[in-house]
């Protein structure tokens, strides 16, 4: 009976390798859920703020699937991850209603819209719901992500 060989260590550049991997699977996810929640938010006509916390259970589950390091940093990507979501897809949902009114598709309504619009538009159009949502879900991501 003879004993398996065990695994030879990654090289120090093979691990280099799978950083980009990494991240570009993390920000694919991060904006196709953006996405999704855009779409979701613009035919229901509601902001959806809990469509962040399957948000964060999106992100937790990535970066696992990634081979992420596990431990506090991992939590810590997952909780700004999350929290990209939400203001990248609040971006679009003020984007596409804007562009809706005034004419525009949503990527020319989203390249004109700016920060201070933006920021004024999100504090009216989020709830106290739609902020703990979105509280909650970072935390969430951070400990299942662990």
């Amino acid at each position: 009976m003879s004993v398996p060989a065990p695994k030879p260590s990654p090289s120090s550049s093979a691990r280099w390798l799978t950083w980009p991997f990494r991240l570009l699977m993390l920000l694919a996810a991060c904006a196709g859920f953006a996405a999704i929640w855009v779409v979701v938010a613009w035919s229901t006509g509601k902001q959806c703020g809990w469509m962040v916390l399957v948000g964060a259970l999106d992100v937790a589950w990535i970066l696992r699937l990634s081979g992420w390091p596990r431990g506090g940093q991992r939590a810590l990507v997952a909780a700004l991850a999350t929290a990209a979501i939400a203001v990248l897809a609040n971006w679009w949902i003020i984007a596409v209603h804007l562009g809706e009114m005034l004419g525009f598709d949503p990527l020319d309504s989203a390249l004109r819209l700016g920060m201070q619009h933006a920021w004024l538009l999100a504090q009216l159009a989020n709830s106290a719901f739609d902020l703990a949502m979105i509280a909650v879900a970072m935390v969430l991501a951070a400990l299942l992500s662990r």
